[in-house]
């Protein structure tokens, strides 16, 4: 028997408030500061520093030195929430200040091979309403994050054509939390609270390839594969009436796959002092069908009640995003640069919850490149995203009033602040 009791509490990989991230649904853009300052237009098809091997693993071939990168992006999300109604609070701004770290580094070995390795997160939300909050039956607290170490070789074909591979080895953790409205069967001692964690280690790949068209012209298609992750963990059950008799801990097990995404986008240099950027990103959000947790140890009336396996259609699209951006060459110490990106939510209004209330996002860029030296960079790039108001309305899961229905409407916006130093020898 499968149920909705718990809806989206086991989606350990996928139940989050993404209004921290600069992507969509779930992902996270903030791997380089060099690169967002264009808003990542031209992510494919150039390589600023050692960061392209994320943005494309064929971009070490243009690195003639060793190079130590590494940066932080810091992200101020809000989450207004209007249009609620019954008893509990909805304060919103449920997103917590976030830290977003990335290195890289990359070395030649000779004219033709490059080798580099890069640590960045790909994933990794926080999402933590406060106590009382009205849709906390269908999400209170949510944790993802996603840690991907990537050696990385690019190999030059020749003077115009460069590919890149690099194994992923990514380790996932997660938790989350919510409630069940238990207090009137429970006595009046308040509800049933349900905790989650879980964690695993799963293999993926990036690979790339980078043309020179022209001595001004370049373009670059990246290829992010897929990840398949079987987690376990377990469920805490806590302040359940007695009588179900589930109170405890039991052993959990969730598979789920994150999606691949193509990244392809085009670099031209107008003159010694413009250059502009435009690409697109299609995500295969797709995979996200649905989700099926298995909980192992549970009591035979919580197998009736249909704790055994507990799921939800989710129902996620496949979506392209499209960015464009300039740079401007001011002098040689310093370059600007600036652009904007259109990313469109994988969800809609049957299927968005509380846990994932995103809309259709529009962000744009400022940032600044320092080099007061061949050896040194110093790039910094600012972010500001906002979204279409997105409405969530979710249902009572049980059908028993254990998790009342929520309404609201969501208007989410970011700050965004990169910082980046490369240092080469």
């Amino acid at each position: 028997m499968k149920t909705t009791w718990l809806k989206t509490t086991l989606a350990l990989t996928i139940s989050a408030a993404s209004a921290q991230a600069l992507a969509n649904g779930i992902a996270i853009n903030e791997q380089s500061a060099s690169g967002a300052g264009t808003a990542y237009a031209g992510r494919a098809s150039s390589a600023l520093d050692a960061s392209t091997i994320y943005g494309n693993p064929a971009g070490l071939s243009k690195l003639k030195r060793t190079e130590v990168s590494g940066g932080l992006a810091i992200v101020d999300a809000k989450d207004d929430i209007s249009g609620a109604s019954g008893p509990g609070s909805n304060k919103g701004d449920s997103v917590p200040l976030a830290a977003v770290p990335f290195g890289y580094f990359s070395t030649p070995i000779n004219e033709d091979f490059t080798v580099g390795l890069g640590v960045y997160v790909p994933y990794g939300i926080i999402n933590d309403y406060e106590n009382g909050f009205q849709g906390s039956y269908h999400g209170s607290y949510s944790k993802v994050q996603v840690i991907t170490v990537q050696p990385t070789i690019a190999y030059k074909i020749n003077d115009k054509v460069s590919v890149g591979f690099g194994p992923t080895f990514n380790r996932i953790d997660g938790q989350l939390k919510n409630d069940l409205a238990t207090n009137a069967l429970n006595g009046g001692r308040g509800d049933t609270h349900i905790d989650i964690k879980g964690d695993d280690t799963a293999l993926g790949y990036n690979i790339g390839v980078m043309v020179d068209l022209t001595d001004d012209t370049t373009w670059g298609l990246t290829y992010h594969s897929k990840v398949d992750y079987h987690l376990g963990g377990r469920t805490k059950v806590k302040n359940a009436p007695g009588a179900l008799g589930l109170n405890g801990s039991y052993d959990a097990k969730l598979d789920i796959t994150l999606p691949e995404s193509v990244d392809t986008s085009f670099t031209h240099k107008f003159n010694d002092k413009w250059t502009g950027y435009v690409g697109a990103v299609w995500t295969r959000w797709s995979r996200l069908e649905a989700i099926e947790v298995r909980n192992s140890g549970v009591p035979a009336l919580g197998q009736a009640l249909g704790f055994g396996t507990i799921g939800e259609d989710l129902k996620w699209h496949d979506t392209w995003s499209a960015s464009i951006g300039a740079s401007y060459q001011l002098n040689p110490e310093w370059v600007l640069r600036t652009g904007y990106a259109y990313d469109p939510s994988p969800t809609d209004n049957d299927y968005r919850n509380v846990r994932i209330p995103v809309g259709n996002r529009q962000i744009v860029t400022f940032g600044a490149g320092w080099s007061p030296n061949p050896d040194l960079t110093v790039d910094v790039a600012y972010a500001y995203l906002w979204e279409d108001t997105a409405s969530v309305n979710v249902k009572d899961g049980t059908g028993i009033g254990l998790q009342p229905a929520y309404s609201a409407k969501y208007d989410n916006s970011a700050n965004g602040l990169t910082a980046q130093v490369t240092y080469r020898f």
